[in-house]
Parts: structure tokens; C-alpha cells; sequence
């Protein structure tokens, strides 16, 4: 690999020689993981369950190495949400955030959704998570990765981290910046970081970089924690970003990731005099995975709170035609709230009115059409475990290939009506039971169609 000029002479004064060691990636294979969404199991029922080779992963309980030739995308389980593609070293800043259940927390920079739906999952359903991401195109295949793993208590939103923090200021117990960056870290595994790094592109992200830690600050509730994270090596995003945020804020500490079990301190040489930077984290390719640094940031509880003007969303009187379907299918929803948009029902998060740009809130639920409820996919992947009429299938059953090249397929367990598809127990989506045949309702986009 030709390393780019002015990153390798940048590297090489900053690491003397321990370059050679730290960035022997060269001739080396990216590293290749999954991350399990625990909403749906354990990392030990996938373990036990999988019909593909796992290796833990040292940077996260729930994450795990594969084989480079393994690709993940178009295994049942992929479709069922119970995992996520991810570089094993990428599943470690959402664990540093110590997510407990009822909490409401905000990822800023949150696609494709790896990070996000682990922190959802950490959630376990309850409080709210604020997912936003910027680029648009991006921001959609968030929202299908947020969907795919189940999240319910997720809000969506496309917006500039300004608009969000004007609009929510104090109100998250936790925040989560994962920093565009200038991919350092990523040249083994994306050519596309090596084509394109230069400094000007270094001091871009520093300064967006900047810019996101700023609003995340003013997000975070007295006692809060911030993770900063990013995925390149450059001191001016890293360690000299981080000690140039708590220069602007003494409201904030900087927390010690010394006994967190991975990877290596931060470099002193990379920020000003008296910044601790052992307390912070790097994960080099010599470590097992692609590049990462990462920063834990608590503020102050003694900073006064922001005082709230916010307004709880107005719920919808559920239409009959709902309430039929949900007591028949789905009586554990039943009373869940409802919002509108549009024609669209959606079982509601807790979660304020706002002007943000929102491109899910919760999970949409389906519509009223020709006076019966017509449910989504989404639905069904957020409660299909939870649906009183199930075809269950199993991952050696040939049925499941079927069901995902979008066939009709013999119905063993389910009756007639809507049925949630689940495999191993985890859901599939939806179908529809008539004369003993499942009429496939999963989406055409997402079927294995090769």
C-alpha cells in the first residue's frame, strides 16, 4: 500500500519507530466482523446458533470477527436484524457510552446505523433514541438499518447538529459523536480514504469536527457523558480536538479509558502540554482492526439545567380499523399511542414536537385502506415476536431461501390472516395465510434476488 506523502512524514516524526510496528497493514487482509443486536439475542445464542465461523472480538461483548470471504449481507439473520456488518474495532465507542434502559440519548452523525442500533439495543426498548444524520442518501439507509434491527424507540432525523441542539438543548443523558473524518483509519478497507486524504481534507473535518462537539455539548444534560469518536489518526481531530473542547468548556472532564480492555492511550505528542491523553483510547491497525480514537467526556452536574419549553407529542385517536387488527395480531400494542403522518399510523417514542427534519418517528405501523389496516414490514420486524400468528421457520428449512427470493411458501404454523415470519424466532416480516400458502409480503428491495 503507497501510504499518501505528507500522512506517512506526518506519522513517522510523531511515532519515530514504532511506525513500522503500529502500521504494519500494508500486506494485510481489512478486518472483517458482525456485531450482534442484542434486542433480538445474546452474543452466546448467536455463537451457538450460527452456521458461520465466529471469533470474539476483543473491543466489544457483542461484536465478533469473520472470514474475510464470509459476506454477511445475505444470510437470514442479516435479514432478520439479529446482526450487523461491522468492522470489529467499530463496534467499541457505543460500549464506552454505558447506555442504561429509559435513558434518552442522541447519535449526530449516525450512518449507516452500526453504532445506532447498538445503542438501541442498550436501550432495550425503553427512553428514546435521537438518530440523526446529515446527507440525505445517507440518512435513508440509516432509517432501513434502524428499521431491519427492530428499533421502536428510535426518532430519525436529516438536519444540521445546530438545528437539533436549538431545538433540544439539555435534554439527552448521553451523546454519541462519531465524527466525519478524514479516514485515516479506514485506507486498508476503503481505497477511496487513501484517494482522496490530503491536509486541507484533515483541517475540513477537524473544523466540522469542531462544530458537531460544540451542539453535542450543548445537547447533554448536567451529568451527561459525550463519546467523541473518530476513525483516523490526525492529532488535529484527535487528542488536540478533544483538548482544544475542554479548553472552551471547564463544565466538561475528561474520563480514564485506561482499564477499558483495548487498545492503546492516546499519544502525548499529539496535543498541547498537561492534556492527559492516556485517558484517551486508540485502536491502530497492529491491534486487530482498522484505525479508531476515542474520548469520554462527563459534564459537570452542577451545571445549571436548561429550562424546558417543550411540548409532548399530540397522539392520535386510534381509527377502529387499527384497533380490530392490533386486538386480533397484535394485543400488546393495543394501547400503545399513536401519531399520524400523512395516511401513515406509527406506534409514537417519547418524544417532544419539534420542527426537526425527521425522517422516522418510531415505528410506522401501516394504514387505513379500504377500511381495513394494512400493515408494513416495519411492523412486523419491530414486534413480529410478539404477533399471534407466526410461520416459524428455521435457518436449514428451504423455505427461509424462498422466503427471501420473495416466493410464497407452504404455511406450517400460521392460520389464515397476517401472519409475522420469523426464523429461529427472530422476524422476517410479514405475510399473508390463505388456503395454506404464505403470500410474501417482503419488500422487493431487499429481497435475495441472485
Amino acid at each position: 500500500m503507497q501510504l499518501p506523502t505528507e500522512f506517512e512524514a506526518r506519522e513517522r516524526a510523531l511515532l519515530g519507530p514504532r511506525f513500522e510496528e503500529l502500521y504494519a497493514f500494508a500486506t494485510a487482509e481489512p478486518a472483517r466482523g458482525v456485531t450482534v443486536n442484542t434486542l433480538r439475542c445474546t452474543p452466546q445464542t448467536l455463537a451457538e446458533r450460527a452456521d458461520f465461523p465466529l471469533t470474539p472480538s476483543p473491543f466489544c461483548p457483542a461484536a465478533f470477527a469473520v472470514p474475510a470471504a464470509f459476506r454477511p449481507g445475505r444470510h437470514a439473520y442479516h435479514h432478520a436484524g439479529v446482526l450487523y456488518s461491522q468492522e470489529p474495532s467499530a463496534a467499541a465507542p457505543a460500549a464506552l457510552l454505558e447506555v442504561q434502559p429509559g435513558m434518552r440519548v442522541a447519535d449526530l452523525c449516525a450512518a449507516p446505523g452500526g453504532k445506532t442500533s447498538q445503542l438501541a439495543a442498550a436501550l432495550q426498548g425503553q427512553g428514546v433514541l435521537l438518530a440523526n444524520e446529515y446527507v440525505s442518501a445517507r440518512a435513508e439507509i440509516l432509517r432501513q438499518n434502524l428499521e431491519r434491527m427492530g428499533v421502536a424507540n428510535a426518532v430519525i432525523t436529516n438536519e444540521d447538529t445546530s438545528k437539533i441542539a436549538a431545538a433540544l438543548p439539555g435534554w439527552f443523558d448521553r451523546v454519541l459523536v462519531d465524527a466525519p473524518c478524514s479516514g485515516e483509519g479506514m485506507f486498508r478497507k476503503e481505497p477511496a480514504a487513501l484517494a482522496q486524504h490530503s491536509p486541507a481534507l484533515v483541517a475540513q473535518c477537524a473544523a466540522l469536527g469542531r462544530e458537531i462537539l460544540e451542539n453535542a455539548a450543548a445537547l447533554l444534560a448536567p451529568g451527561g457523558v459525550l463519546v467523541y469518536s473518530t476513525c483516523t489518526f490526525a492529532p488535529e481531530e484527535d487528542e488536540a480536538q478533544v483538548a482544544a473542547f475542554l479548553a472552551r468548556h471547564p463544565e466538561f472532564t475528561l474520563c480514564d479509558l485506561s482499564g477499558c480492555g483495548f487498545g492503546r492511550p492516546g499519544e502525548a505528542n499529539r496535543a498541547p502540554d498537561g492534556f492527559p491523553a492516556s485517558f484517551c483510547r486508540r485502536i491502530w491497525p497492529a491491534d486487530g482492526g482498522e484505525g479508531h480514537f476515542m474520548a469520554k467526556l462527563r459534564k459537570s452536574a452542577d451545571v445549571p439545567s436548561v429550562p424546558s419549553r417543550l411540548k409532548p407529542a399530540k397522539p392520535v385517536r386510534p381509527p377502529k380499523e387499527w384497533l380490530d387488527f392490533a386486538k386480533t395480531f397484535f394485543p400488546a400494542l393495543a394501547d400503545v399511542p399513536l401519531t399520524q403522518a400523512g395516511e401513515w399510523l406509527l406506534l409514537a417514542p417519547d418524544f417532544p414536537q419539534t420542527r426537526l427534519k425527521t425522517l422516522r418517528s418510531g415505528v410506522l405501523a401501516g394504514s387505513v385502506l379500504k377500511k381495513r389496516f394494512q400493515p408494513t414490514h416495519a411492523l412486523f420486524m419491530a414486534c413480529g415476536s410478539v404477533c399471534t400468528n407466526q410461520e416459524r421457520l428455521t435457518l436449514r428449512d428451504p423455505r427461509t431461501a424462498a422466503w427471501l427470493r420473495g416466493e410464497e411458501i407452504d404455511a406450517v404454523t400460521a392460520q389464515n390472516g397476517w401472519c409475522a415470519v420469523l426464523v429461529d424466532g427472530f422476524p422476517l416480516g410479514g405475510g399473508k395465510v390463505s388456503s395454506g400458502r404464505v403470500k410474501n409480503h417482503y419488500p422487493k428491495a431487499l429481497r435475495n434476488l441472485k
